[in-house]
């Protein structure tokens, strides 16, 4: 490698954004009380998901990343890990809540004990389906006008 692709990949690893990350899987149950009411899901054919209004049995499965400022050992994720999972009962009921609802509630608790950084949180049912949400603090506040 020649000096300016060095120089280069060094201003890079410089300026790079690091992170870390946490997988963690909990047992718990809710359900989706409209599934059973709407017609876009309960009459839908063969896209009937009325089945979901019941309360039903899922493994969650999150999916945490942390924005870390530097390499060595900014933030001890065995640490985070246990926090994490010290937030949920062995079997969590979440009643009526989705997985965005349950992100935004595991995001208020990181905030709190890792405030100032950027989070990405995924939840997901059995590993299927699920939601990824970036709690971004550097992106400009956008406006609404009503």
């Amino acid at each position: 490698m020649i000096q300016e692709e060095r120089n280069t990949v060094e201003r890079v690893m410089q300026v790079a954004q690091r992170w870390i990350y946490v997988n963690f899987q909990k047992v718990g149950f809710h359900r989706y009380p409209a599934a059973g009411t709407d017609p876009q899901l309960c009459s839908a054919g063969e896209y009937d998901v009325s089945y979901l209004a019941a309360r039903h049995r899922h493994l969650f499965k999150f999916n945490v990343q942390i924005e870390i400022f530097h390499n060595d050992r900014e933030l001890e994720f065995h640490q985070i890990l246990t926090y994490c999972e010290s937030l949920f009962e062995n079997t969590i009921e979440i009643d009526s809540k989705s997985v965005e609802m349950l992100a935004d509630d595991l995001y208020l608790q990181l905030a709190n004990r890792y405030p100032g950084r950027n989070m990405k949180i995924s939840v997901s049912e059995d590993g299927e389906c699920g939601c990824v949400i970036e709690y971004n603090l550097t992106r400009p506040a956008q406006s609404i006008v009503i």
